[in-house]
């Protein structure tokens, strides 16, 4: 009986303890989340910071800057304002074990669980209309709510969302007002009856307390087994534990670095409605008329002509009668085109696939494929391609797209004002328009300094570039150099990882990644897709030559595996330009109209580029066949608004730094084995002295600088003997203890 109460008096002291440990957690995080809502811009910048306590700087929520992570990580990233019912929850839990009040705690957390997702979707929904629609950078309603609300109105519409809120928040408030008034009324009831009751005439007697025994001793029998029977040795079966394979851990996602990104809108785009036309009845009947009398004065018989219109071309299907030979067919070519006076006709014999021959007529008035059509059809936004690029449409009115992951490289190639710098913003702004900046990454080179410079303002976002660069367009050749070689380091460092990886290609390797079966620690990091776009390349060869062939030949050749992607574009289509190794390794051509067969021929290996209309009209060769098709179009307003757009966002804290290339053929390297120290020595020197603290990401922190440039800065400190060597992950010794041994060993 004793043991009985001893036990009693343990699990009582283990309630009071647990009901005043809910009560000061849930008080702790009332207050932090409270600070919160007027102190999370101010702390946004500690947030990344890994060594802040040995930074010395101070966050200005009231709970400190475990408060302020707890509070961005509750109300920034998940739930908004819907995360002040977790407080309120550990407060009621500390009320129930004090037993202040009865509460069914089931009932309860059901409560809590469905108020605080209802109210967070709620309040993205409701002040998504207000000035607070960025509030804690997701909205009132944290990440999951924006999230939550984004996809019901793709689903359900803006009405619809919004009476769907209603009702489920409806749903969740009714029964608990319900509940509140009727316990208000049965409080008031209970009252009542107590008043009008009688007092009891006499007392009852007090209980008498009866003395409890310290201990009582009861004796235990002790029973021998008979004579001949032995006791049963006890047998256990113990089981081996089994080994967690990591299926239950949650997935890696490279896009909560910006957990806020929105994708482009096509409403940034124009409709060029105005400029949009179909091809009359009476010009397809006109042109099969002429087709039929044309071949009817050689002798050849057809069966059937099938008019296919597009939106700059239209192609006449032809079914010989037969014995008739394809040769006398194409032998007319020039007769056919002489009887229509058509311009950029094309004669197909026969069609691949097909037992049909083909013409294709240019249209009198070409209509205009806008980049909006193509980007909002059903097509792209449902493929499933690591690398989507929408081209246009082809002369059969079809959606065109191809998958730069599979191609690899592209070479597109035209004379001047043909549509290729079109093309090349086509091809940007689907990747735009598709890609995450987590999953993609842009190295845009412009000798001519006009055409990619408009893509600048996504330095923080898609742009990759080489460390201590101002520019995150390349222009001078020299940088151009420097950069391809710098891809090729990555190219390595990429490939060296697979083969520690176990794996064949990027795809494999990101996989493995996601599903948390690489560590970090041993140098396994997320790889995103690298595309190169290279314009003006004729004038790169011109100026530079073997330096640029050889390593953009390297990352042709190699570069597939690893996600490096190569798109170049050149006006003079030349021999000397694009060689034969170039070719060779850039499987996926496109041509504008050119000036020559010659050039036709240098780029897809046929005369026909020649015949193209011009404006956009384009000839797509993937290895084998040629297509045709209608470029899309889009104008520079429409770039410089959707790079708006992007740029405004939050981006990332700098560019995507390659690897960094050190030429030693320069005079700064072939000089003396030191080199100059950096011209921010002294200041990170006097910094790393005055808080007695050093390490790269301190330099970064503080003086705003790459990994590469602090990693230069702190081996320079070693040097000087400011600081001690490298000791893995831990902060570097600080051998200098003031500021007057740092000024003597200076020299000042």
């Amino acid at each position: 009986m004793a043991k009985k109460v001893k036990d009693r008096q343990v699990h009582e002291n283990i309630r009071l303890i647990t009901g005043w440990l809910f009560l000061a957690v849930g008080l702790y995080l009332l207050i932090a989340f409270g600070s919160y809502l007027f102190t999370w811009t101010v702390d946004q910048s500690l947030l990344g910071q890994e060594d802040i306590l040995a930074s010395g700087e101070k966050a200005a929520n009231s709970g400190g800057i475990l408060g302020n992570r707890v509070a961005h990580f509750f109300i920034g990233h998940l739930l908004g304002i819907g995360a002040f019912i977790i407080p309120l929850f550990l407060v009621t839990l500390a009320v129930v074990f004090l037993r202040i009040k009865k509460v069914k705690l089931l009932s309860l957390f059901f409560i809590a669980a469905y108020g605080s997702i209802i109210l967070s979707v709620a309040c993205s929904y409701i002040f998504s209309f207000t000035s607070w629609k960025y509030l804690f950078g997701a909205g009132v309603g944290g990440t999951y709510g924006y999230r939550v609300n984004e996809w019901l109105i793709d689903m359900l519409g803006l009405p619809g969302t919004g009476v769907l809120i209603f009702f489920v928040l409806t749903a969740w408030l009714v029964p608990i007002v319900v509940r509140i008034v009727q316990r208000r009324k049965e409080r008031r009831a209970g009252k009542a009856t107590v008043v009008a009751a009688s007092a009891p005439e006499t007392l009852p007697e007090p209980a008498r307390e009866i003395p409890v025994p310290e201990e009582i001793h009861v004796p235990v029998l002790e029973v021998e087994p008979p004579a001949g029977e032995k006791n049963t040795p006890s047998f256990e079966i113990e089981m081996a534990a089994e080994e967690s394979t990591g299926g239950t851990m949650e997935l890696y996602d490279p896009k909560l670095d910006l957990p806020r990104y929105r994708r482009p809108e096509l409403s940034l785009l124009e409709d060029y409605k105005d400029k949009l036309s179909e091809v009359p009845q009476e010009e397809l009947e006109r042109n099969n008329q002429k087709i039929v009398e044309c071949l009817r004065t050689y002798n050849i018989q057809i069966e059937k002509i099938v008019a296919t219109p597009g939106p700059t071309v239209t192609l006449y299907k032809i079914v010989l009668s037969p014995g008739i030979r394809i040769s006398q067919f194409t032998r007319l070519e020039s007769d056919i085109m002489l009887s229509l006076a058509a311009r950029g006709m094309r004669v197909i014999a026969p069609i691949p696939g097909t037992n049909m021959v083909g013409i294709e007529v240019a249209n009198d008035k070409p209509s205009l494929v806008p980049m909006k059509s193509v980007l909002d059809s059903t097509k792209f936004k449902e493929s499933k391609d690591d690398l989507p690029v929408v081209l246009g449409k082809s002369i059969s009115n079809e959606i065109f797209m191809l998958d730069l992951a599979r191609m690899p490289h592209l070479l597109v190639a035209g004379a001047t004002g043909q549509g290729k710098s079109v093309a090349l913003n086509a091809i940007l702004a689907s990747l735009l328009y598709k890609m995450h900046p987590a999953y993609l990454k842009l190295v845009l080179v412009d000798p001519k300094r006009v055409e990619l410079s408009l893509y600048s303002r996504l330095e923080k976002h898609f742009l990759a570039k080489l460390p201590d660069t101002e520019n995150a367009i390349i222009t001078d050749t020299k940088k151009v150099v420097h950069t391809l070689k710098s891809l090729c380091i990555e190219m390595d460092t990429r490939l060296e990882l697979f083969n520690k990886a176990g794996v064949r290609n990027i795809k494999e390797y990101n996989k493995k990644f996601l599903d948390r079966r690489l560590n970090p620690v041993k140098g396994h990091r997320f790889m995103p897709f690298i595309v190169v776009v290279i314009d003006e390349f004729a004038d790169l060869i011109m100026t530079a030559g073997r330096d640029v062939e050889g390593p953009l030949t390297r990352l042709a050749q190699m570069g597939r595996a690893t996600g490096l992607h190569l798109v170049i574009a050149t006006q003079r289509p030349t021999t000397n330009i694009i060689t034969g190794t170039i070719k060779a390794n850039f499987p996926a051509r496109i041509a504008f109209r050119v000036a020559s067969q010659t050039d036709s021929r240098t780029i897809i290996d046929v005369a026909e580029a020649k015949q193209l209309v011009g404006r956009g009209d384009m000839l797509i060769s993937t290895g084998s066949d040629l297509i045709r098709a209608q470029c899309a179009f889009i104008d520079t307003p429409e770039v410089e608004r959707l790079v708006e757009f992007i740029g405004a966002q939050q981006g990332y804290a700098g560019p995507f730094e390659l690897p960094e290339y050190i030429d030693t053929d320069s005079p700064e390297v072939s000089g003396r084995p030191e080199g100059p120290r950096d011209e921010l020595f002294e200041e990170a020197a006097r910094m790393v002295v005055q808080v007695q603290y050093g390490s790269t990401s301190l330099l970064q922190r503080k003086m705003n600088l790459g990994y590469n440039r602090a990693g230069r800065i702190m081996d320079q400190l070693e040097e000087a003997g400011v600081v001690g060597p490298s000791d893995g992950s831990k902060p570097r010794q600080v051998l200098v203890g003031s500021m007057e041994m740092l000024e003597e060993l200076l020299g000042k």
